[in-house]
């Protein structure tokens, strides 16, 4: 893969931006770097992916009821709010490439343990594990992108974007028929995800070493000097940009683990077999590979990102739609429809790199982004789960995200402005 050099981070009319350059360690190794952020974004999302097309075996397994079940599919969102706004605080004390390495190892360890529990406590606790793995390392991949890639930032963070969509189709497509080969053993299919995680823990150990020596201690972050450590700080919370890329954040995640969590469910609901409705998620999910990588280069060129996101929300729109009319008729249309619609995730990442100026106002945002976001979408996956139990079917939750979409659509063109949060905007 070529990583162009001259990818535009900022929109035409935008402020130049104090980015750094590269340090010296990283100039030396930029493969290192890049192959480092790529295998960590393929494990960002298997822990989710994998769970859905095998839920309904979990939950006669442990004895879950569907509220709980709607519990397990929210606890995602969760932990990524609680545990990601933790990411700058030891990114700062360890060094990014040590908790990034802690993150891959907490997700290797999570998902064996999840594999083994013989109760519902045990799972949740040892699917948290997993998650808070997750989440700090999904707060510092903008961060590294912008520290390392400043001039690629386009480039890397549609890279990274499409390996956390191919991690999330790999699982999704492939859990069930690895549960079929060791004799319909869910364990199995999930707990062999931990091997994905553990190969690349060793990269990172080696990229930890070689670049321990270019953290500043007054940022934490590597060689961003005492310019960095010194620039003005801000309060994210009083930029009405942070507020709006958090509320679409937190809505286009709420999408997303409800795709994850339950539309498998409904295809399966409406006469699907399971191994059909894991591909049919492994479809949805694989559209982000390839758009994945392009329409974070496309972002970048446009004066306002809304109009982009207005049309993916629409795609998510008409999906509802058609699980609502003929779920299992058209099932690979509606797939193709919401997979378009989760790509306004690698948009909104894109948007954290442009709505701040430096890499530590990055850090800032993102945290803040990123967390607050998962929060707002906790309530989303238990909600559904609620009213498929309470009504008996699908149309009401149906309705429900149907709703938070045409919300996400006007949180998206807020979002989309051309503004920097250190201007309070």
């Amino acid at each position: 893969m070529e990583l162009a050099k001259n990818d535009r981070t900022l929109p035409a009319s935008s402020p130049v931006r104090a980015a750094p350059s590269p340090t010296a360690a990283a100039r030396r190794a930029p493969w290192l770097l890049a192959v480092g952020l790529m295998l960590t974004a393929f494990n960002l999302r298997p822990a989710v992916s994998s769970l859905s097309p095998v839920l309904a075996e979990v939950r006669d397994g442990l004895g879950m009821s569907g509220t709980v079940a709607g519990m397990v599919t929210a606890v995602p969102s969760l932990c990524f709010a609680a545990f990601g706004v933790t990411a700058p605080r030891l990114a700062r004390r360890f060094g990014p490439a040590a908790v990034v390495t802690g993150g891959l190892c907490a997700i290797a360890a999570g998902l064996v343990l999840r594999s083994l529990a013989g109760e519902t406590a045990l799972f949740l606790t040892a699917s948290t594990l997993a998650l808070a793995g997750i989440a700090v390392n999904n707060v510092l991949m903008p961060v590294l992108t912008k520290r390392y890639f400043p001039d690629r930032v386009g480039t890397v963070t549609g890279l990274y974007s499409t390996m956390i969509a191919a991690g999330t189709a790999v699982a999704a497509a492939l859990t069930v028929p690895v549960t079929r080969a060791a004799g319909d053993s869910w364990r199995v299919g999930l707990g062999v995800w931990a091997v994905a995680a553990a190969v690349a823990v060793p990269l990172w150990v080696i990229a930890e070493r070689r670049h321990r020596a270019t953290a500043d201690p007054g940022t934490g972050l590597p060689g961003q000097g005492p310019a960095a450590a010194t620039a003005p700080a801000y309060r994210v919370t009083r930029s009405r940009t942070a507020w709006s890329l958090a509320g679409f954040f937190g809505l286009q995640a709420t999408a997303a683990y409800v795709t994850m969590g339950w539309v498998p469910q409904m295809f399966r609901d409406a006469g699907i077999p399971a191994s059909t409705a894991g591909l049919l998620l492994a479809l949805i999910m694989a559209i982000g590979a390839p758009l994945g990588f392009v329409l974070p280069r496309v972002a970048l060129r446009m004066r306002s990102q809304g109009p982009l996101l207005a049309v993916l929300g629409t795609c998510g729109l008409a999906g509802y739609a058609g699980l609502w009319i003929a779920p299992a008729g058209g099932a690979w249309a509606w797939a193709v429809l919401l997979g378009l619609a989760n790509t306004s995730f690698p948009v909104a990442l894109t948007l954290i790199g442009l709505r701040s100026r430096t890499t530590a106002g990055v850090a800032r945002l993102s945290a803040f982004a990123q967390s607050t976001g998962y929060l707002i979408s906790v309530p989303g996956p238990l909600l559904v789960g609620t009213l498929n139990e309470a009504t008996g079917g699908w149309h009401a939750p149906l309705l429900l995200v149907a709703a938070l979409m045409a919300v996400q659509i006007v949180l998206g063109f807020a979002a989309g402005r051309d503004r920097c949060v250190e201007d309070g905007a």
